[in-house]
């Protein structure tokens, strides 16, 4: 079961790729502005190929609404940074957690199949959830970025 709204948000550190490069990324980075989590199932597959691009092409807007994004799978940081350039570059981090230890802490592993669940999550500036949208299926994505800034916009 997803983490629940009003929920406190357990802190981690997960490695990743933001881009060419390599980062590491603690939830406490983002202490006091709001953070959009994505979690999605796997690089490369068709649905995850337009998801994480829809919110790169919204980084600028959801930056100036002074929030940010992170996205989460099992996937490496070798091919996250593989990943992104295939898409020509995502603008936020995309986190390594290939034993699924932060996607059990948000209710998000499916661990029969070994993947990330798809859902998003927005964190308020004081760590607690204030949203939280999980598709039943992985393969769906019914939620749009859209929404997901009109939730954004209902914590200023």
């Amino acid at each position: 079961m997803a983490i629940e709204v009003g929920s406190s948000t357990p802190d981690f550190t997960l490695t990743g790729s933001l881009g060419a490069e390599d980062t590491e990324v603690s939830l406490v980075d983002y202490a006091g502005k709001n953070l959009i989590v994505v979690f999605y199932p796997l690089d490369f597959s068709p649905v995850c190929s337009v998801q994480i691009p829809d919110y790169n092409e919204k980084i600028e807007e959801i930056r100036s609404k002074n929030a940010d994004v992170i996205a989460i799978n099992r996937d490496s940081a070798f091919a996250h940074k593989a990943w992104s350039e295939h898409l020509g570059g995502i603008q936020f981090p995309l986190l390594a957690d290939m034993n699924l230890e932060v996607s059990k802490q948000f209710g998000m592993a499916l661990e029969e199949v070994g993947i990330t669940n798809r859902g998003v999550f927005i964190i308020d500036g004081s760590g607690k959830v204030a949203f939280s949208h999980v598709e039943n299926a992985p393969p769906d994505n019914t939620i749009e970025v859209e929404t997901v800034l009109a939730e954004l916009d209902k914590l200023s």
